[in-house]
């Protein structure tokens, strides 16, 4: 039997606080779901789920320690500097 062990990963205060900071200019406010570690007992294997940041409905991918964000999927990414732009042309 495959057993997937999950931890869970707390979001970087610097991350979150940038990303707030963004969101206040915007005035929208973020809703931060953390990320965490999944891991197959017994195998080598592990996958790091990202944050997850919802603003206006748009779901944003973030890791800690990255500068950038990931829009919808891993495949889509932005700079932090962009974000509010991003963030403006859906309003």
């Amino acid at each position: 039997m495959i057993n997937i062990i999950s931890k869970e990963i707390p979001i970087e205060k610097d991350l979150q606080k940038k990303i707030e900071f963004i969101c206040d200019f915007c005035n929208t406010t973020p809703t931060f779901i953390n990320g965490s570690i999944k891991k197959i007992e017994h195998t080598n294997l592990s996958y790091i789920e990202p944050h997850r940041i919802i603003i206006n409905g748009i779901n944003f991918l973030a890791f800690n320690y990255s500068k950038s964000l990931y829009v919808g999927n891993l495949q889509n990414d932005i700079e932090f500097n962009e974000l509010e732009d991003f963030i403006k042309s859906f309003n």
